[in-house]
């Protein structure tokens, strides 16, 4: 069967319910001459007449009453499931998979994703976390969150997160043996915990600002990590000082587990945004996830992620 068949016999079907090709062809969006025309090219390529056509009214024959009975069940079939599928549409359900650098899935999704899976019960979600910057669509998932250049050329990008403030952060224990620094100079006399983007990378420079200034230093310490997480966790055992963002540092900061000096130093780093293919249909499940995660944030230029690696 051919794809314009079905689309006639749709119409046949349309016709037969209202009795009238001016009628039907307002419904289907067509004109009556043209109906009329799709009508004899159905019935040519059957062989049979399906309608009685006068100036007033339009009826069934016999062998057109026949094909409708065999029809209608089929055509209400497919209106459900066209039905089925607008609801599902309409109410987030299905598998829902994201990929995530690891600072996004601590400060983005963690937050949320009780009250987003509470809220939608016939949502599954599947989370996959590494810092690799991945082919999404290759992989199966239906989003990621990085950093804006993490999104291919043709993708939609939703910022998730503003601008997020440094922490510099340290352990009790730790201050009360080294006096806090006051300035970033003062990171010389500290062991500072340093960090590497990837493995064979470049140790990146403390970022600081204050009184629209900026400085970059080159910290020492005997402990260097590839991961934000570890290296709070290096300064929570008090190994030393630590640079990360508020976002990460904060349940920490709460707990009393860390404390941060130097915040007048602190900078900006540039916010997060969630990806996806714009030549796709978004799910239902996406557009929730989205309306639930997304944050006005500032526009304001801010500088590069360091914990992104490329």
């Amino acid at each position: 069967m051919r794809r314009s068949d079905l689309a006639d016999l749709n119409a046949f079907v349309v016709i037969a319910d209202q009795r009238s090709f001016r009628a039907a062809a307002s419904r289907l969006g067509v004109t009556p001459s043209a109906l009329s025309y799709t009508m004899r090219q159905l019935e040519e390529r059957l062989g049979v007449r399906l309608l009685h056509r006068t100036t007033r009214s339009v009826s069934l024959t016999d062998a057109g009453q026949s094909l409708l009975d065999q029809l209608q069940p089929a055509i209400d079939q497919i209106a459900r499931a066209l039905d089925d599928l607008n609801n599902r549409q309409q109410r987030p359900s299905g598998n829902l998979r994201i990929h995530t650098i690891h600072m996004a899935a601590a400060a983005v999704i963690a937050p949320i994703w009780r009250r987003f899976l509470s809220m939608y019960p016939d949502v599954r979600m599947e989370l996959g976390v590494d810092e690799a910057r991945i082919d999404i669509v290759k992989r199966g998932f239906d989003a990621g969150i990085g950093p804006r250049d993490r999104a291919a050329a043709d993708m939609i990008a939703v910022r998730v997160m503003g601008p997020m403030k440094v922490a510099i952060v340290g352990a009790p224990d730790y201050f009360a043996k080294h006096s806090p620094p006051r300035t970033p100079k003062d990171l010389a006399r500290h062991s500072c915990i340093q960090y590497r983007r990837a493995a064979g990378g470049d140790l990146f420079k403390w970022a600081f600002e204050r009184d629209g200034k900026s400085r970059q230093i080159s910290v020492d310490g005997r402990l260097t990590v590839d991961d934000p997480d570890l290296a709070i966790r290096a300064a929570v055992d008090g190994l030393g000082i630590a640079y990360t963002l508020e976002g990460l540092a904060e349940p920490f900061l709460r707990s009393g587990q860390l404390v941060q000096v130097l915040g007048t130093w602190s900078p900006a780093l540039e916010g997060l945004f969630l990806f996806y293919p714009g030549h796709r249909q978004v799910p239902s499940a996406l557009r929730a996830l989205i309306d639930m995660i997304r944050r006005s944030a500032s526009g304001r230029r801010c500088r590069e992620n360091p914990f992104a690696t490329g």
